[in-house]
């Protein structure tokens, strides 16, 4: 996982980035890992290499020239922008021609309102500075008990960033953990913020159910913001996470690494990692029967959706 994640670093020069305090290469690294929502990875990352994306560079030279639509004019008037790409229509008709949000080729209108909500709330939120951003966050949640301060630094983190268009906290978790995890030799309370960062998809709620630790350790609940909540898969992931030691696995690893056992179970099932726990492998309706799962004598095969 540590080896993922620090080949991606460097490949897009992060750590040169934050160790100079450099936003763009942040901003366009972050901007790609918010494309893969929506559709398969493989397809959002085959669109981006045959159109490509939308950056920094692309962004400022865009809305340096001053745009006329009134709601271009700084993060906090941009609101219902309504664009959308295969009609290309928005809120502002008008002035639609003219207007800087659709000119990347990004896979639908969605993505463009959020390349452009992105771009501001860096510019005038974060006064263009990512890292200094990140850092300041991080210290002013410095006040909050130990008991709650992995907590109270990710919501630091995530708080404010939900308010740009587009990105729900599972994308933004998703990518400032490895964000996070990646710095960690730079900002080590970058690195104590990514670990506990934990991100519950559809493949590992689906896991926790099937297997009866749903319903034995948590809550009982539908994919969603239940999983969040108290006894839901992130608590209950939290909660194995401190029976297992991560050090065991590589030396390097924190003891306590709930990002790490998220991953894992995510590995577990994603199509493009083991292949094992998902919908491609078992009959949602029915009970698993994949006796070579190293699970299967453990595991309560609970069917996912009553026939």
């Amino acid at each position: 996982m540590l080896d993922e994640i620090d080949d991606e670093f460097r490949h897009a020069a992060l750590d040169q980035a934050v160790a100079s305090g450099d936003t763009p290469p942040i901003f366009d690294w972050l901007l790609t890992a918010f494309s893969f929502q929506g559709v398969s990875d493989q397809a959002a990352r085959s669109y981006m290499e045959k159109h490509g994306s939308a950056s920094w560079a692309i962004m400022k030279a865009s809305l340096q020239a001053c745009p006329s639509c009134p709601k271009l004019q700084t993060y906090w008037d941009y609101e219902g922008c309504r664009y959308e790409k295969g009609s290309f229509t928005c809120a502002e008709p008008d002035r639609i021609d003219a207007c800087p949000v659709p000119r990347p080729r990004l896979r639908n209108g969605r993505l463009n309102q959020t390349a452009a909500s992105f771009f501001l709330f860096v510019r005038d939120i974060a006064d263009g500075d990512l890292v200094g951003w990140i850092d300041t966050q991080l210290e002013e949640a410095r006040e909050s008990t130990n008991a709650d301060l992995e907590t109270a630094r990710q919501e630091a983190l995530i708080g404010p960033l939900r308010g740009i268009f587009g990105v729900a906290d599972k994308v933004l978790t998703n990518a400032l953990s490895w964000l996070m995890i990646g710095a960690r030799d730079q900002r080590p309370i970058w690195f104590e913020t990514g670990k506990a960062m934990v991100v519950v998809d559809r493949l590992v709620h689906n896991h926790l159910f099937r297997t009866g630790i749903m319903e034995a350790c948590g809550i009982p609940h539908r994919y969603g913001p239940g999983c969040y909540a108290e006894g839901g898969c992130a608590e209950i992931i939290r909660g194995a996470a401190k029976r297992i030691d991560a050090r065991s696995f590589n030396p390097n690893f924190p003891k306590i690494f709930p990002r790490f056992i998220q991953h894992a179970l995510w590995s577990l099932c994603a199509a493009d990692r083991l292949d094992v726990c998902n919908a491609n492998r078992i009959d949602d309706q029915k009970a698993c029967q994949l006796s070579y799962c190293q699970l299967f004598r453990i595991c309560s095969r609970k069917p996912l959706k009553a026939t």
